[in-house]
């Protein structure tokens, strides 16, 4: 499995991942909006074709993964992102790696419970604020389930100082 880092010269495809699976050129969380030109990532496959992606932003010793996709489930790559984006926090002496979902996401939920990750909050109606920040972020989301709540994910490296 190649992983590797994205690049400058990613930007462009990168902006072009988002529109195409989540709907616009940023992300919102927890209130703020997050621009490629913020982020650091990792990516597995080839210079043609991406297999996976995942992309992070660290703060105050916190990292904050913004984004995780796979688009060949089941092979491993979303795991083995999630234990680069560990190894790199670790290595940049964060506390904790955070992420944060939507209440649809039941699948991603129980991806990263099974990886150590546990829920820490869950903010109520966070998505009709979003939404004002990214129009494009539908009422309906997974499963049919009304996209209404951000649910918080931590995975704690070690007590802040």
């Amino acid at each position: 499995m190649n992983i590797r880092s994205l690049t400058p010269e990613d930007l462009p495809r990168l902006r072009a991942f988002w529109v195409q699976h989540w709907g616009g050129e940023v992300m919102i969380s927890r209130g703020r909006v997050i621009s490629p030109e913020q982020l650091e990532g990792f990516v597995v496959g080839t210079a043609d074709e991406w297999q996976a992606l995942l992309t992070f932003i660290v703060t105050d010793r916190e990292l904050e993964v913004t984004s995780l996709d796979s688009l060949y489930e089941g092979q491993g790559f979303g795991s083995q992102l999630l234990e680069q984006v560990l190894a790199t926090a670790r290595a940049r002496d964060c506390h904790r790696v955070c992420l944060v979902t939507t209440n649809d996401n039941l699948h991603a939920l129980g991806f990263y419970q099974r990886r150590g990750f546990v829920l820490v909050q869950i903010h109520r109606n966070a998505l009709q604020d979003a939404r004002k920040l990214k129009p494009s972020i539908p009422l309906i989301g997974m499963n049919n389930i009304p996209l209404r709540d951000e649910i918080e994910l931590e995975f704690t490296l070690k007590q802040p100082a």
